[in-house]
Formats: C-alpha cells, structure tokens, sequence
C-alpha cells in the first residue's frame, strides 16, 4: 500500500503540473527520479560479514573487480568508497571500526568522518552493539538525523538458534544503554532476501526522502519478487511523466518531432529499467557468481527482447504498435482521467504509456523468473 500511495502522490504532482502548464517541472520531475544521488555509510568492525553486506547490496561477488576485501585495503583509520558498478550516483561507504576505547568520543568520530553528510547510516556487528557504537547512534539522533539504524550481520557459523540469542541480547545492550524502542534488523550478508533485510529495506525507503528512497529501490539488486513489483511501479510512474511530456511535445506542430522524441526517452527509461531490473549480460554474471549458477541458465530465462538489449528500432516498433491498436475508446477513457488543459494531446499520451508499461511488464516478468531460479522460489 505504501507503494501505491508514493506512486498516487507522484501522479497527483504531475497532473498539477500538466494542469497548470509547467511542462518544465515535469521534466525536473523525470531527471530527479532517473539520476538521484545516494550515499550510505556502513559503520563497524571491518571483517568478512561487512565486506560482503557491502559487496551483496552492489550485487556483487568476493571475485568481481571492485569488490570489498577482508582485510580491507583501506588503512584502519581511513575510509573506503565503493561505488555501485551499475549505478554510479549509488555509493556505499565503508566507514573504520568505533573504538572500544572509554575515552571515545562519539561526536568527534561523526566529526572526522563527516557523517551527517551520508543519507543513511548503518551500524553493524557480529555479536553485539558497543557501547560507543551506541554512543554514536545517540550523537547522530540528537543532531536530528533519523536514519541510522543497527544491523546484526549472521556469520556462516552462526545458526538459527544462535542468531536468535545474539539479537536477543542486542535488544538488551540497546535497552540498558537508554535506546527508546530498540530496534536490530538482522541480515544474511550473502542472501538479502533472507531474515530482516526485506523488512529493514522498507523502513530505511519510509525514513529517506520520496527521491532518495526511489534511488534506493532501483539501485538494489532485484533480490526478490516483490522487489520486482516495486520497481515495476516505480518504472511505470516515470512512464507517466514521459508519456505525460510526450503529449506535450505533440502539441508542437512540427513533423516526427513528437515520435522521435518517444523513442529517445523510452530508450532511456527502459534502459534504467533493464539495469534496476539486473536483466543486462552483466548483472546476470555477476548474480551466477554470486549464488554458484551458470549464468547461461539465467540469460536463457529472458523471452523479451528488451531484456537482452533495450534498441531504439524495438522501442519504435512498440511504440508503432501501439499507435494501432490504440483505440478510441481507449483514448476516451484516458480523456476524462486527463486535465482538461491536457486532453487535446491525450492520444500521443496513451500511445506511450500502453508501449512503455507493456514493455516493463514484460521486462518484470522475465525479472520474476530469474529471480525465482535464484532464490528457489519467489519471495
């Protein structure tokens, strides 16, 4: 449902827009949720569980280039970037290790490693929070930052049983350090789609800004089925305003102006989606290393031909086929869903929109069949 709603409060500020003329917000709009900066900093211990909680939330494997190392190269005292191979304005930053020392001073840490500069802050550990790990928690709080949030990362010894106790005994560190409503997201650093990650993943998108919180969702590694869904949404709300643009655009009266412009748009939303969706050679790679697979068994699972390779030639002759079978009742119908200042131009509007969210259904549901072989079943 939050979903839905984020994507109605989107819909809403575009048709205001549309109402009111101003095509160049509409725009603003597009680009925001196309290109959006995120920056999330990873405090804690440097050890073989962060190292791939980072390189899992790239989608990445121990052996692809560029991924995190236990024994980080980075010196102690230093930090380490890694940016998203895929989606370069998507950085996670490996923050040092929170001294033990009882002479550590929380706000000097947030001071030296600047960090109230990252959208989100992620606390980790394998057994239990520190006291100063706390420490931080509360300085960050106090500066009027919400998102900052403790992660206990499962080791490949621990079990069911045990992990049950280190949360438990987590919740009692944080009551005892006077945290109000503790709250421990328990992750599997090499399956997100197991334990609390889901769950941590939908409340870190209800804490961060509308446009962070969508940078997160199409950054992600599609980990489950549902995380398909909302991408699909979120693709199909960027649909709304290309196509809402387009109707603009035809209003023009210059010939192929408004077709070629279609194309051009539609090939770099689908693009974003092919790559959000990880249906690109690439990502298909990298998740068959990850998860021991031949990566031929994955690429043979994608039927559409967008999937393979998002072409401008494919994007017109969706974009053609539509114009055809467009009818009028149709464009009827999308007529009266229109502001009245918008409806002249409802037709070029329609044609887009049933191209481009057909194509993302049908790029989903190769997403949803890639995603089940991974995971033994949809999540």
């Amino acid at each position: 449902m939050a979903d839905v709603l984020r994507s109605l409060n989107l819909l809403e500020t575009l048709k205001e827009s549309i109402e009111k003329n101003n095509i160049s917000d509409i725009k603003d709009a597009m680009e925001d949720m196309l290109i959006s900066r995120l920056n999330i900093a990873i405090a804690g211990d440097r050890n073989p569980e962060k190292a791939t909680f980072i390189n899992s939330l790239r989608g990445l494997s121990q052996e692809d280039e560029g991924a995190a190392n236990s024994p980080s190269s980075a010196a102690p005292a230093e930090l380490a970037v890694f940016p998203n191979p895929i989606h370069p304005d998507f950085r996670l930053w490996d923050l040092p290790s929170i001294s033990s020392d009882p002479t550590f001073k929380a706000e000097d840490y947030i001071e030296r490693f600047k960090v109230m500069r990252y959208n989100t802050i992620i606390i980790t550990f394998t057994e239990s929070p520190s006291v100063n790990s706390v420490a931080v928690w509360r300085e960050v709080r106090s500066l009027q930052k919400e998102t900052v949030y403790f992660v206990l990362l499962a080791s490949v010894k621990d079990t069911e049983k045990t992990l049950e106790v280190k949360k438990a005994k987590s919740l009692e560190v944080l009551k005892a350090e006077g945290v109000p409503l503790p709250k421990v997201f328990l992750v599997q650093p090499t399956a997100l789609e197991k334990l609390d990650f889901p769950t941590f993943f939908e409340v870190m998108r209800g804490d961060l800004p509308e446009i962070r919180a969508h940078a997160l969702l199409l950054a992600l590694p599609t980990f489950s089925n549902s995380l398909v869904t909302q991408k699909k949404d979120a693709f199909k709300a960027l649909v709304w305003a290309a196509a809402s643009l387009s109707g603009g655009v035809s209003a023009i009266p210059v010939p192929l102006v408004a077709s070629m412009v279609d194309a051009t748009v539609g090939v770099r939303i689908l693009t974003k989606a092919q790559i959000s969706l990880c249906l690109d050679d690439e990502s298909l790679q990298r998740l068959a290393r990850q998860r021991g697979l031949d990566p031929a068994r994955l690429k043979a699972l994608r039927t559409c031909a967008l999937s393979v390779e998002v072409s401008k030639s494919e994007v017109k002759r969706r974009l053609a086929e539509a114009e055809k079978d467009t009818s009028t009742a149709t464009t009827r119908l999308v007529e009266l869903a229109m502001p009245r200042h918008a409806r002249s131009v409802s037709r070029s509007f329609t044609v887009m929109l049933q191209a481009l969210n057909t194509a993302i259904d049908d790029m989903g549901a190769d997403a949803e069949k890639v995603v089940t072989m991974v995971t033994g079943g949809g999540q």
